[in-house]
């Protein structure tokens, strides 16, 4: 299928006796607005008007051509050539080989401007000469039908004067002038001629006959020249080609640029081609044409007797017509290429539209990608797409009129989901894809209401549960009056928490996942529903709507439930008292440990109330675990481990209030650490060695006790233990074992007195050996030690002989570096850096 990129209309018809055909016959045309200029076989020219509109569309009576005045030159030979210089209303007229200047309307000669005889051809330059000449004189250019020349004229109101003559080496058939550039064709080359700097250039060889020669004005420095092979090519007017050249046929007899396409006459038809990709767009059939004319908005076409006028059709409706036949990249080529001739806003109000256009025939094609592009490139109202879907109507609403009605709909959406569901998925996942997109751009920001509330039923629809829960959680402006029942409806319950949740209804989002924790609701989306909640009332700085369901969170697990007081924001300090929360944990004793922990070893509290209650809470929670029957030997020991550690580094707790809840329980290690911490260790190590019959137990106490204290307190424990030892027969091994595992601690002449004389030396050997080594250790360190302290002083004696021996020089004068009064005194001091000061300063300068 073609184009329609021109429309023909007859204009003028000449009406000749039969006898005179052959002699009135049209030579050539020229045309200025609607002032039309014939010149015929027998020496005429006639002047005729066209109607306001030379497109068809108006009415009968007002399309007749109105005829002017008409001029008769002299004899019969034929007027070639004509051009109009508006400026000073003339009419040059080439005939006989003579240029006559007429004026344009009465086509009276004018008396000043004399014939410029023996002239082949003549050009007008439309381009001034010079900005100051523009509305002084115009630039003409005649071929000499003599001489191998061709002369530059300029052309005022009411004289002419050669000012340039150009040699050349052939002589012209074709010429066409742009600006200060002239282009000449030859019989056998084309060349490129520069009137101001005189430079020329030789473009390229042809073999056409004088004919089918063609040198045209193709735009702004640019020519339009029929070259080798049916080539049309396009040359600067610096010698180079900027476009590729132009396929046209073999014959032809004329051609002519109206931007952005060159028409080709041949002897039967005009075809139209682009300038954009070169191809052929339209032909016209036009039988026994011999000319055209390039006008302002078409071309003029004449044959012997009629005239045809080819008007562009409105570049909006050519780029509308292609894509209503689905030629979308033909269409954005042909806008890009003439948006220079086409106002800004126009041009991206048009662009919109025709991408947007461009991309519901891709949509329609199946290519999606393509197709969301375009969308969004043409900034397409989302609701246009969405629209299109069945049973997305409530997302768009009533109120939305659709502005693509000229868009053809290649199929529809609802016989497809029937007809074909595995294609209507891919329908299904660009409309995701394309509404993702363009949500967080202007057109989406546009209708955000539509866009969320379709992305939700899509996402619901498809059961997508990680994009329909990060929508729902994300700031969104979904209808809640629309999303609630889309989500009940397809039992997205815990979306729909969030979106409450999202939307400030905070207890509607708790009661809801309550449901679903409790089994009243089915949503296999969310698996740790029971922890969301716990996490989410974290975070809330509601107290009464905390206290709502904390019970119930706690009922269901201690240990979690917690959280909610324990993973609260760090800033949140003031959402819910220590006091109340510990009150209201009471009844939950797990719960009530673990925010003991929290308080002690997060928040690092120094209330002894806390310290005491964790402990007791510890007591309670492994007297617990131990007296049942299912003992868990790993629960009990990990908390008295814990509780044991308390004990032994807390320095806040009561140690009465402690010791009385241990009492009368079978943690004797405990009661020990408690009476260690008062003060009494050898009750402690009584409880260790005779209650808990742990030795081992009792000689960590020692060490233990005396961690971060002096030697001496570690001694003094374990002589203790070592007498607690051996006043009992049966613990003779285990004094035994103490002495040779401390060797180091113990002084051996203290020992000796206190072991019993049964003892042998090689029970003690070990002991005995291991303290004698510490002692010569400890003896040679100390012979160290005092060496050490020798050099020491050495050091300081000869410093402080050489500097006694240093001589000072004391003029009158001099003053004190510290009170800067005078030395009058024989006493002074001198300070590290040589400086002398008064005896009474140094205690100054000291501090």
């Amino acid at each position: 299928m073609t184009l329609t990129a021109f429309t023909k209309v007859h204009v003028y018809e000449k009406q000749v006796a039969p006898k005179e055909k052959d002699k009135s016959s049209i030579q050539c045309l020229e045309c200025y607005d609607r002032n039309v200029y014939i010149g015929t076989k027998d020496s005429v020219v006639q002047h005729f008007i066209l109607p306001s509109s030379t497109n068809g569309d108006v009415n009968p009576g007002q399309s007749k051509t109105r005829e002017g005045r008409v001029r008769k030159l002299g004899s019969s030979s034929p007027v070639t050539q004509m051009r109009a210089v508006p400026v000073f209303n003339h009419l040059l007229v080439l005939w006989d080989r003579c240029v006559s200047a007429l004026n344009m309307f009465s086509l009276e000669p004018i008396p000043t401007l004399k014939k410029i005889q023996h002239v082949s051809l003549f050009e007008v330059c439309k381009s001034p000469f010079t900005a100051q000449s523009q509305s002084t004189c115009v630039e003409m250019v005649t071929s000499s039908s003599r001489r191998k020349v061709v002369r530059i004229h300029m052309v005022g109101v009411d004289r002419w004067e050669v000012v340039k003559e150009v040699p050349l080496p052939q002589d012209p058939v074709a010429l066409a002038v742009d600006g200060a550039c002239l282009c000449v064709a030859t019989s056998d080359r084309y060349l490129l001629y520069d009137n101001k700097t005189g430079s020329s250039v030789e473009l390229f060889p042809h073999n056409h006959s004088r004919q089918h020669v063609i040198v045209t004005s193709a735009g702004r420095g640019e020519f339009l020249l029929n070259g080798p092979g049916s080539l049309g090519m396009f040359v600067m007017e610096t010698g180079i080609c900027q476009r590729p050249p132009l396929q046209w046929p073999e014959v032809v007899l004329a051609a002519g640029v109206c931007f952005p396409y060159i028409l080709t006459l041949q002897p039967q038809a005009l075809s139209v081609y682009s300038m954009l990709d070169q191809q052929l767009k339209q032909t016209v059939s036009l039988s026994g044409a011999r000319g055209l004319l390039s006008t302002s908005d078409g071309v003029l076409v004449f044959t012997e007797r009629d005239i045809f006028s080819l008007s562009l059709v409105p570049l909006e409706e050519q780029i509308q017509a292609l894509v209503g036949h689905e030629r979308a990249e033909e269409a954005l080529s042909l806008l890009d290429g003439v948006q220079s001739h086409l106002p800004l806003h126009s041009y991206k109000e048009l662009h919109k539209a025709v991408t947007c256009l461009a991309g519901f025939v891709q949509f329609y094609q199946e290519a999606f990608s393509e197709a969301r592009d375009l969308f969004i490139k043409g900034e397409l109202d989302p609701r246009e797409i969405i629209s299109l879907y069945p049973d997305m109507e409530p997302c768009v609403g009533e109120a939305f009129q659709s502005q693509l009605d000229q868009v053809s709909k290649g199929r529809d959406l609802q016989v497809l989901r029937q007809e074909d569901r595995t294609t209507f998925h891919h329908y299904l996942d660009f409309l995701g894809d394309f509404l993702r997109e363009v949500r967080g751009m202007e057109q989406g920001l546009r209708c955000s209401e539509e866009v969320d509330c379709a992305l939700l039923r899509l996402y619901a629809e498809q059961g997508d549960t990680d994009n329909l829960q990060q929508l729902v959680a994300s700031p969104n402006a979904c209808r809640l009056d629309y999303c609630v029942s889309v989500l009940e409806q397809h039992n997205r319950f815990f979306a729909l928490g969030l979106l409450y949740q999202n939307h400030g209804k905070q207890t509607d989002a708790i009661k809801t996942w309550v449901k679903i924790a409790d089994g009243h609701h089915a949503d296999p989306s969310c698996s740790d529903v029971y922890e969301h909640i716990v996490r989410t009332l974290s975070q809330w700085t509601d107290r009464d709507a905390v206290w709502t369901f904390a019970d119930w969170a706690l009922q269901r697990n201690q240990e979690i439930g917690v959280q909610i007081f324990t993973k609260r924001p760090p800033d949140d300090r003031v959402t819910f008292e220590t006091e109340d929360v510990l009150a209201f944990l009471e009844k939950y004793p797990l719960a009530l440990l673990l925010y003991l922990e929290f308080l002690i070893h997060d928040l690092n509290s120094e209330e002894e109330r806390h310290h005491n209650l964790l402990a007791l809470a510890y007591v309670t929670q492994t007297l617990k675990t131990l007296e049942k029957e299912e003992e868990t030997e790993s629960d009990a020991g990990e908390t008295r481990g814990k509780l044991q550690q308390l004990l032994w580094d807390s320095v806040f707790y009561d140690i009465s209030t402690v010791y009385e809840r241990v009492e009368p329980t079978a943690l004797h290690v405990e009661k020990a650490i408690l009476l260690g911490r008062a003060g009494e260790h050898s009750q402690a190590l009584q409880i260790l060695v005779h209650t808990e019959r742990d030795p081992r137990a009792a000689e960590a106490f020692c060490c233990r006790a005396a961690q971060g204290q002096d030697r001496p307190l570690r001694q003094t424990l374990l002589l203790t233990l070592l007498n607690i030892y051996l006043s009992s027969d049966h613990l003779t091994s285990a004094a035994a074992d103490l002495l040779n595992n401390n060797p180091q601690v113990f002084a051996p002449e203290r020992v000796i007195q206190l072991l019993p004389g049964s003892w042998s030396v090689q029970l003690v050997s070990q002991f005995l050996m291991g303290s004698l080594r510490e002692t010569f250790h400890q003896r040679r360190m100390g012979g160290l030690q005092r060496g050490l302290a020798q050099a020491e002083l050495l050091r300081h004696k000869i410093t402080w002989t050489q500097a006694s021996k240093t001589m000072f020089r004391v003029d009158k004068g001099q003053v004190c570096q510290v009170c800067q009064r005078d030395l009058t005194e024989p006493q002074f001091v001198c300070n590290l850096q040589g400086e002398l000061i008064h005896t009474s300063c140094t205690g100054y300068t000291a501090s």
